[in-house]
């Protein structure tokens, strides 16, 4: 029993889902980048709207989902030599 060689191997991801994981993961790091500050100069002084802000509490949050959806979507992705095949 012999495979036919068609000269092009046959991943599982394609170049353009590597792409597409590359920018998810660019995603999910500047939603973690939205999440960080807060940090106060007087360790006894709280401020409670800096660290509760919209942008780390709502905004960081959701860029984070998006980017885990985003890679979740460049996973299951099918490539376009499959799709018109």
């Amino acid at each position: 029993m012999s495979k036919k060689n068609t000269g092009k191997e046959n991943f599982a991801i394609s170049p353009e889902n590597y792409k597409f994981l590359i920018i998810g993961f660019v995603i999910i790091v500047i939603g973690f980048l939205l999440m960080i500050g807060g940090k106060a100069t007087d360790p006894t002084v709280f401020n409670e709207e800096e660290i509760f802000s919209f942008r780390r509490i709502t905004l960081a949050p959701l860029v984070v989902l998006f980017g885990f959806i985003f890679e979740i979507w460049a996973i299951m992705k099918k490539p376009k030599s499959q799709e018109e095949d």
